[in-house]
């Protein structure tokens, strides 16, 4: 429960923390997918419970808290999803209140997005909202593979998502003025899915830019970095590797766009275990500069 997370994860972390305070720079990324599903999920019953919230926004308050305190110099960032997920304003605005609600403005950097994810950067637009109600369809930065403007999501890539969280951010929370950092692990190849609400293991998907903090607007985008490792498999196929049934399978890792779903491709191992026919594959479709 909370108080195991506080106790044995939380603390732990933070204690390791402040004997190196100081001395050793420190960049930490909270709680992944955790706050997003709290803002969009709220139907399901394993995120949308009273006890399961209470949790989740206790946990994550205490998380920022305990660490800003003992390690005053560590820069933070929550995670935000991507824009396929809360660049719907109706879900930027939930995920606002989210944020709004822990207290934790005043210790966070700001946010980190795409994390795992597949989202290309595209071109960052003017204004967050530049291509809705098809203003600019010839304009660069309104290129949308995922059709997500067509839906009233203005967050059709990861370098408007940015500008839409900027905004949002310092409207909804006063003198919040959010920083942004964006995982580019493996979202070099903007077209590869034939549904982009798929996640787990795509299938023709590439590593993105090299880590670094050359950004497309570096007032709003600190860094683009590879937060999680191109290699380590999503999510496991029902069947492993070894021929045995996977208890943590995810339905959505059979999916159309999942390697192993498709004939003569290899069957994925367990979420975080090293897959060598993914990163072949990343590294085959790289575009990292």
């Amino acid at each position: 429960g909370i108080d195991e997370y506080r106790s044995e994860y939380i603390d732990k972390i933070a204690d390791v923390l402040q004997q190196f305070e100081g001395l050793v720079a420190v960049v930490l990324v909270i709680e992944p997918d955790s706050l997003p599903n709290l803002s969009t999920n709220q139907a399901d019953p394993r995120c949308g419970s009273s006890a399961t919230m209470a949790s989740y926004r206790g946990g994550v308050s205490y998380a920022v808290q305990r660490i800003a305190h003992a390690a005053p110099s560590a820069v933070i960032y929550c995670d935000a999803g991507h824009g396929g997920w809360l660049g719907w304003k109706d879900n930027m605005k939930d995920y606002v209140a989210t944020i709004r609600s822990l207290n934790v403005s005043s210790h966070l950097r700001g946010f980190a997005t795409n994390v795992a994810g597949y989202q290309a950067l595209g071109v960052m637009c003017p204004t967050y909202d530049f291509c809705l109600n098809n203003a600019h369809p010839e304009h660069a930065c309104c290129v949308d593979p995922c059709g997500l403007i067509e839906q009233w999501n203005p967050s059709q890539n990861e370098h408007n998502y940015a500008l839409h969280l900027r905004e949002a951010m310092s409207e909804g929370i006063p003198s919040f003025m959010p920083h942004v950092i964006i995982d580019t692990g493996r979202n070099g190849v903007a077209d590869e899915r034939q549904r982009c609400s798929n996640w787990c293991n795509v299938r023709g998907a590439g590593v993105g830019l090299l880590p670094s903090t050359e950004t497309a607007d570096k007032d709003i985008i600190d860094a683009y970095w590879w937060l999680k490792t191109p290699g380590e498999c999503d999510g496991c196929t029902q069947t492993l590797p070894d021929g045995s049934f996977c208890p943590r399978f995810d339905a959505d890792c059979a999916s159309e766009d999942s390697i192993g779903s498709a004939s003569g491709e290899p069957r994925a191992p367990e979420a975080g275990v090293w897959f060598d026919y993914q990163i072949k594959q990343l590294a085959a479709n790289a575009k990292m500069l």
